[in-house]
């Protein structure tokens, strides 16, 4: 493996649809109200994927630190596990990637500024901070929160409500108890691909000290858990997807909820998986079936401004 490649296996871009998910859903939600603006959306993104990929560069770093990426990791082998990278690099690029996505929210907010209160500028400009401490901590550092269990809840927070919620009120919206729905939708599904990946290395991780929630609640129950995660997902879902049918009387809607028939095929794969390593692939149909979703709910619930 090259430099070059270890670089992008590092970043891990199988994990950027799911990562804008929430943003596209939410600017679905603004767009039907005739709020689109294309400068914030596309700031929005990216600002997401830079999160993103510095999670995932700063996830390589603490699981290499703390030798839970080993031998007996399944999946793709890391950077700083292969070696290919060194710590110091790994550090230069994690300071390098903070940056760029302090920058890009930085101007995602100030693009945004006219349609927000001096309240709501100091909020975004604090949570972009947060976005960053929370993708930093997640492996590295002595009390890293993905090592205590508590990676599922700020998935859910970040993936699901955060961005949901929070990119709809930057186009100048104020809070609607209908768009809490798709935001709770994005963030069970994205805690079910946490989930997955920690069902997947629950062996290696209750051997390297790494105390996710499935190792504290066992392979089985982790499971139970996980089903957990895909019903609700696709009762928030449905509840979303028939509400804003009714209420735009656009029934082309609908078609959004193909994805979750997917998700429900998929949890039947789950529980007939004995063995841990091989829920790996179901780690991509999750994540593309909550993008694919979102993507089917925009487009079709601006259908008749798209046709016109």
């Amino acid at each position: 493996m090259t430099k070059f490649e270890a670089w992008l296996e590092a970043m891990r871009l199988r994990t950027l649809p799911l990562s804008v998910s929430g943003i596209i859903a939410g600017s679905g939600m603004a767009a039907v109200l005739e709020k689109w603006n294309p400068v914030i959306f596309g700031l929005a993104i990216l600002t997401t994927i830079g999160f993103q990929v510095l999670s995932n560069l700063a996830n390589d770093l603490g699981d290499g630190q703390k030798g839970t990426d080993n031998k007996n990791r399944v999946g793709p082998k890391r950077a700083i596990q292969s070696g290919t990278i060194s710590v110091n690099e790994m550090k230069v690029g994690i300071t390098i990637c903070t940056i760029i996505s302090l920058v890009s929210a930085a101007l995602l907010i100030y693009v945004s500024a006219p349609n927000l209160t001096q309240e709501l500028l100091l909020f975004y400009g604090v949570l972009a901070i947060l976005c960053v401490i929370a993708a930093i901590t997640y492996t590295v550092g002595k009390n890293a929160y993905g090592y205590r269990g508590l990676g599922d809840v700020m998935v859910f927070i970040f993936f699901g409500l955060v961005s949901v919620l929070g990119v709809f009120s930057l186009y100048g919206l104020t809070f609607e108890w209908l768009v809490l729905f798709p935001a709770l939708t994005i963030g069970f599904w994205s805690v079910a691909v946490l989930n997955l990946n920690n069902l997947r290395d629950f062996e290696n991780d209750a051997l390297s000290g790494k105390s996710t929630l499935v190792v504290k609640m066992g392979f089985q129950n982790g499971k139970n858990y996980h089903a957990f995660l895909i019903f609700s997902g696709v009762a928030s879902w449905a509840f979303t997807v028939f509400m804003f049918s009714y209420l735009t009387y656009n029934f082309f809607i609908l078609i959004a909820l193909i994805p979750a028939i997917g998700l429900l095929f998929h949890l039947q794969r789950v529980f007939q998986i004995k063995i841990p390593k091989k829920l790996d692939p179901e780690l991509k149909k999750v994540a593309l079936l909550t993008f694919f979703a979102a993507i089917l709910f925009a487009l079709s619930l601006n259908l008749t401004f798209l046709i016109n």
